[in-house]
């Protein structure tokens, strides 16, 4: 999701206020000192949101405001200051949430990773190689940075910006009170449920989210634009965050009672069953996040990272441990049975067989079939599942089988 154009691009809703085509609902405000901008996205997204924008006003940008931090939600800051100069206007102030400075140290500490994650995350056919990504995860930090709540603007239209901590902790919502409208940013994606428990991303804390989602709820907005989906109206609004942070509610107790009772984390998983009056809601759709993702979550926040099999507290070299357990079996017969239950339309059980023998090294004939099989297996399951991220990151596997490979190392 976090590469899409927002559902809501290029509309007015209503005098001073569009939506630009960036990535996500990027909100253009209208005030008396000029254009405040939410988020104004990456180079892809640039020249298309200045199209749109300056064929509404000329006002200059007085404001830049950072929804959160992650990467290419700001990374074209410098092409708009650019825009900006040329223009004869001052710089634009740019506007974030405190914790945004750590994050983005963390961010150039760990940047290969970073790109490493986007690469796996975001595919089409293959991994985006890692140099074609890293111009668009440039990271400008904000300069104006506040704790809870302020506003950037004052005057005839007033903007504020609300800490919501929710799929990061520098998240932040903006609030129009003069227009009674509500840009709720990652704290609102849209048309899924909370992106909680992603697997390739930091804990997300599902309580904070709901409590996030009670706090916006508590200003009574009359309109609420989602980061990614429609607009939410009236009383419609009340009853998506409240039946959201319900639900999220629902899941920590649901976890922790089995937690309690000593499951452990793939116990739980396949014990939960999900209340359909919380999740079969249009606004609750796995389209990127999931329920069971947020179960992992929530496992995550109270239990070490030991699966609870003794076998992995201490493990051997990866080849050494998979050559081990292929010296055991019958590479034939395992490849025979995984592709039994693969015909069977067990995908996910004819993974578990088939790792005997394709987690092993070496370039053997038997290996390869197996590696070229698994490989087979992930594009399947990419067509079943409904989640995005799990979508890409079967088909990201698969290339990487294809390549002889599991090894992140060989990323393009």
């Amino acid at each position: 999701m976090d590469t899409l154009v927002g559902e809501l691009a290029g509309q007015e809703l209503g005098p001073g206020l569009w939506v630009l085509p960036g990535q996500g609902n990027s909100l253009a405000i209208d005030t008396d000192a000029g254009v405040v901008l939410l988020d104004c996205s990456g180079d892809r997204h640039a020249e298309g949101m200045m199209a749109t924008l300056r064929e509404r006003t000329d006002a200059p940008i007085h404001a830049i405001v950072y929804s959160h931090g992650h990467n290419g939600y700001n990374a074209s800051v410098d092409v708009w200051q650019r825009h900006n100069e040329e223009r004869g206007d001052p710089p634009a102030r740019l506007v974030g949430h405190e914790n945004i400075l750590k994050r983005h140290a963390r961010y150039r500490e760990t940047e290969d990773l970073q790109l490493r994650m986007a690469s796996v995350q975001f595919p089409t056919r293959q991994p985006i190689p890692i140099d074609m990504l890293r111009p668009g995860m440039r990271l400008h930090d904000p300069i104006e940075t506040f704790a809870d709540r302020t506003a950037v603007v004052e005057g005839s239209r007033r903007v504020e910006v609300i800490w919501a901590p929710s799929e990061v902790d520098d998240a932040l919502a903006v609030w129009l009170p003069d227009d009674g409208l509500l840009a709720g940013g990652a704290a609102t994606p849209g048309s899924t449920i909370p992106n909680i428990g992603t697997p390739l991303r930091t804990q997300r804390f599902t309580i904070r989210w709901a409590e996030t989602l009670d706090r916006l709820a508590a200003l009574q907005p009359a309109r609420l634009l989602t980061e990614f989906g429609p607009m939410v109206e009236g009383d419609e609004i009340a009853t998506q965050l409240a039946a959201t942070a319900e639900a999220l509610r629902w899941l920590r107790a649901e976890v922790v009672q089995r937690m309690n009772a000593g499951m452990s984390e793939w116990e739980i998983l396949a014990d939960m069953t999900y209340a359909a009056e919380l999740f079969d809601q249009p606004w609750m759709a796995p389209l990127y996040g999931a329920p069971d993702y947020i179960v992992r979550d929530l496992y995550r926040e109270e239990n070490g990272w030991w699966d609870r099999n003794p076998t992995t507290l201490h493990p051997a070299a990866p080849a050494d441990a998979a050559a081990a357990v292929l010296s055991a079996v019958d590479p034939a017969a395992v490849l025979a049975r995984a592709r039994e239950l693969a015909d069977a339309g067990d995908g996910q059980l004819a993974l578990h067989v088939i790792d005997l023998v394709a987690l092993a090294p070496g370039d053997d004939a038997v290996v390869v079939e197996a590696r070229e099989l698994k490989a087979e297996l992930c594009r399947a399951l990419a067509k079943e599942v409904t989640p995005f991220v799990s979508k890409s990151c079967y088909r990201s596997s698969a290339w990487l089988l294809d390549n002889g490979t599991t090894s992140w190392t060989a990323l393009p």
